[in-house]
C-alpha cells in the first residue's frame, strides 16, 4: 500500500499540466484500475481515509491519468471519479471547497462527453447537490430537467422524473414539456400573463383565461426557508413557456408570482406574500378572469387607551390655521401590470403643516378606526350625561402617512383656491383624505354613445371638474383612474383604490336606455338586486349579459358580507340628496331616479365606501341637452362634492 502512495502520489491541480506523466499511454487503463483501486481503499480503510492529504492524493492519480489523454475514453471516467472522490471528502471533512470541485468535475463530464454514458449520471449527481446539500430545489430542478432533456433514454431518465414529481409538489416547481403529456392543445383553456396591483397592505392580482375553467386554492403555511404562499390550480389549462417566468416585486405585500404548467392539464400560479390576514377569490365573465384580493396584517397601527372626550361647552370654532393636507397614507403603493404600466392622475391639497396632534384627541384618527365616539355633538343634558360616564376611548392610530402628489394642476380660469378654515371633522381627523374618482371607460371603450357624444368624453370631463371641487372643499388628494382617452379594465380601477388606501371611491357614468323617453339620474352601492332595471344598468356597465349577472350574485353574496355596504348606502344617500336639492333649485331640470343597488363589476372588491353615479341618459334629448352644457357639469360636480362633503362631516358624529 505504501508503495501504491509513492507511485500515484504525484499530485496536480485541477486544469493544469502534471507535473509527471505516464510514459506508456497504452498502459493508462491499469493506471485507471490502480487509481479507482486506491480510491476504494480511502473509502474502507479508516486510518487511510482519515488523512485529507490522501484524498488530495487519489484526486491527482486520476487527473494524471486524464490530462495525459484528455480525449480517450477513460478521459470521462477520470472527471467522472474526481467529482465522486471530491464530493465523498466533502461529506468526510465538510470542507465547501471539495463540494465546489466535485460539482465542477461533474459537469465538466456532460460539458465535454455530452454524449457520454456516464454524462446523465453526473448530471443528476449535481442535481442531488444541489437539493441536499446547496438546499437550491430550483437549481437542482433545472439539473433535472436537463436529464430529461437531453438524455430521454439514459439511465437516469426516470430516477430524474422522481425528483422532479417530488420537487413539484413540495416546493410548487412547474414540470417540464417533456413530462407534460400529450393532452390535446385544442381541449386546454390558455393561461395569459398575471397582471398584480400591490401594497403594503394589498394586493390584486388578476390572471385572464382564453375561456372559463375551474379552479380551486389552497393557502400554505410557511415551512423552513419557503415563504407563506397562495396558489391556484387551473384545470384543463395551459400556459406558454414564454409566460412562466418568476415576476419578482419584492415593494409590497406580494413578493413574487410564479406561474407553471404544474401537470400535463394543469395551471398553478403561486402568490408569494408576506403576511396574509384575509383573502377572496372570484372570477368575472367576458373575459373570464380570476381576481385574487389578498389583505396583509397591517403593521402601522396600534390600539391606545386615552382620556375620555370632554364636551366643548360649545360648538367648537374654526381654527385660524391654514388648510392641512389630510390626505398622508402609507408609502407607494406598487400598480403593475406584468408587462405594461398603468397611468395615475392625482390631484392633492397643497403640503402645509398638519394640525398639532395635541389638538384632539391627542392624535388625530381615522373615521373607521375610533372605537367609541359621541353619536353627535352633545347637547347641555348630553354634556351632563358624558361626564358621569369618564369611559375610556379606544383609538387605533395611523402610524405611517404619506401625501400623494398630484399631477393635474388647475386651469388658468380656475384661479387661486382659497385656503379654508378647518371644518370639525378635519380637526378631528375624521375628514376624508383621499378619493379616488372613476371616470368611467375610456378608450377602445366608448361608453355609451348618442347625438353625436360619447359617454367616456363626459365623465372624464366630470372627473376634472368634480377633483378640483374636492379639492377646494376637503382639502384631499383626489386620484383619477384615468387622466386621458386610454382603456383599463373594471378590476384594475378598483385595485387603484386599494392600493392607494383610498378614503372613498367614486365611479362616474352616464345613463342609456332603449326608450328615449327615459330620463334623470341614479345613484348606485353594491350589493345583490332583483330589481330588473338595476340589473339591466350594471350589465350594461359590466358588458356583459343579466344571465350572467345573476349567477356572479352567488359570487357576491360571500364577497359582501364583509364589505362596506352600509356606509356606501350612506354615501350614495349624502351624494344623491346633494344632487337633487341642488338641481331642484336651479333651471336644470333633472329627474331623480332615486338610489338603488346592484352589482358593479368595478366596485366589487373595494374596501372604502364606494358609489358608482348614473349622472343623465344620454339616450334622452333632454338629458343630452344637459349633458353638452359646461355650465352643467360644473354644477353637478358642485353637488356631487357637496354632498361627500356632507358625507365627511356626518363621520364626526357616527361611525361603524
Amino acid at each position: 500500500m505504501a508503495l501504491l502512495i509513492i507511485v500515484f502520489g504525484v499530485q496536480a491541480t485541477h486544469g493544469t499540466t502534471p507535473s509527471g506523466s505516464y510514459p506508456d499511454k497504452s498502459d493508462l487503463k491499469a493506471h485507471y484500475q490502480k487509481a479507482k483501486f486506491f480510491y476504494n481503499q480511502l473509502n474502507t480503510s479508516a486510518k487511510l481515509g482519515a488523512v485529507r492529504e490522501n484524498w488530495l492524493k487519489g484526486a491527482g492519480n486520476f487527473r494524471r491519468i486524464y490530462l495525459a489523454e484528455p480525449k480517450s475514453e477513460l478521459a470521462p471516467a477520470c472527471l467522472f471519479m474526481l467529482g465522486r472522490l471530491y464530493y465523498d471528502a466533502f461529506k468526510k471533512f465538510g470542507e465547501g471547497i471539495d463540494l465546489g470541485e466535485s460539482i465542477s468535475y461533474y459537469r465538466d463530464v456532460n460539458t465535454l462527453f455530452p454524449g457520454n454514458r456516464l454524462a446523465d449520471d453526473a448530471l443528476y449527481a449535481v442535481g442531488a447537490i444541489l437539493y441536499e446539500d446547496m438546499n437550491d430545489p430550483r437549481r437542482a430542478a433545472e439539473t433535472f430537467t436537463k436529464i430529461i432533456s437531453n438524455y430521454p433514454d439514459g439511465d437516469m431518465g426516470t430516477p430524474a422524473e422522481t425528483r422532479l414529481k417530488r420537487l413539484s409538489k413540495d416546493y410548487d416547481i412547474p414540470l417540464p414539456e417533456e413530462m407534460l403529456g400529450t393532452t390535446p392543445m385544442a381541449k386546454l383553456t390558455n393561461v395569459k400573463p398575471a397582471k398584480y396591483w400591490s401594497s403594503k397592505d394589498y394586493t390584486r392580482v388578476v390572471v385572464q383565461t382564453s375561456g372559463p375553467t375551474e379552479y380551486r386554492e389552497e393557502l400554505l403555511e410557511k415551512v423552513g426557508n419557503r415563504p407563506r404562499r397562495l396558489y391556484i390550480d387551473f384545470r384543463d389549462s395551459y400556459i406558454e413557456p414564454r409566460f412562466r417566468s418568476p415576476i419578482p416585486i419584492e415593494d409590497g405585500l406580494l413578493k413574487r408570482i410564479r406561474t407553471g404548467q404544474f401537470s400535463p392539464d394543469t395551471v398553478r400560479v403561486v402568490l408569494d406574500i408576506e403576511s396574509i390576514s384575509d383573502y377572496k377569490i372570484f372570477s368575472l365573465p367576458d373575459p373570464f378572469r380570476v381576481v385574487i384580493d389578498v389583505r396583509g396584517k397591517k403593521k402601522n397601527q396600534h390600539i391606545e387607551t386615552v382620556a375620555p372626550l370632554s364636551p366643548p361647552p360649545a360648538p367648537p370654532q374654526p381654527l385660524p390655521q391654514p388648510r392641512p393636507s389630510i390626505a398622508q397614507k402609507s408609502s407607494t403603493p406598487s400598480e403593475s401590470v406584468a408587462s405594461s404600466e398603468q397611468t395615475v392622475a392625482t390631484v392633492e391639497s397643497e403640503p402645509t403643516e398638519p394640525v398639532p396632534a395635541e389638538t384632539v384627541l391627542s392624535e388625530a384618527p381615522r373615521p373607521d378606526m375610533v372605537a367609541r365616539i359621541p353619536p353627535e355633538i352633545p347637547t347641555t343634558s348630553e354634556t351632563e350625561r358624558l361626564s358621569a360616564d369618564p369611559g375610556p376611548v379606544v383609538v387605533l392610530r395611523e402610524m405611517r402617512k404619506r401625501a400623494v402628489p398630484f399631477d393635474i394642476a388647475p386651469s388658468p380660469t380656475e384661479g387661486d383656491i382659497p385656503r379654508q378654515q378647518l371644518s370639525l371633522a378635519q380637526q378631528l381627523g375624521l375628514g376624508i383624505g383621499t378619493i379616488v374618482l372613476d371616470p368611467g371607460h375610456g378608450g377602445k371603450d366608448p361608453g355609451a354613445i348618442a347625438f353625436g357624444m360619447k359617454e367616456k368624453d363626459i365623465v372624464l370631463k366630470m372627473g376634472k371638474r368634480l377633483a378640483v371641487h374636492l379639492r377646494e372643499k376637503l382639502g384631499a388628494t383626489v386620484i383619477l383612474t384615468r387622466k386621458d382617452d386610454s382603456f383599463m379594465p373594471l378590476e384594475e380601477r378598483t385595485a387603484i383604490a386599494n392600493t392607494n388606501s383610498a378614503d372613498l371611491f367614486v365611479s362616474l357614468h352616464i345613463n342609456a336606455h332603449p326608450s328615449p323617453d327615459i330620463r334623470g339620474f341614479e345613484t348606485y352601492f353594491l350589493n345583490l338586486t332583483t330589481n330588473a332595471e338595476a340589473m339591466r344598468v350594471a350589465a350594461r356597465e359590466n358588458a356583459t349579459s343579466t344571465h350572467q349577472l345573476s349567477d356572479l350574485q352567488d359570487i357576491l353574496s360571500d364577497i359582501l358580507q364583509n364589505s362596506k355596504i352600509n356606509e356606501s348606502s350612506r354615501l350614495a344617500e349624502r351624494v344623491h340628496d346633494s344632487i337633487d336639492n341642488g338641481f331642484s333649485e336651479s333651471h336644470f331640470a333633472l329627474k331623480n331616479m332615486g338610489v338603488k343597488q346592484a352589482p358593479f363589476y368595478v366596485l366589487i372588491g373595494a374596501e372604502m365606501p364606494a358609489i358608482l353615479i348614473e349622472i343623465a341618459f344620454i339616450s334622452n334629448p333632454d338629458d343630452a341637452k344637459l349633458l353638452g352644457d359646461k355650465e352643467f357639469i360644473d354644477k353637478l360636480a358642485e353637488q356631487i362634492s357637496d354632498g361627500i362633503s356632507l358625507y365627511a362631516n356626518a363621520n364626526v358624529a357616527s361611525t361603524e
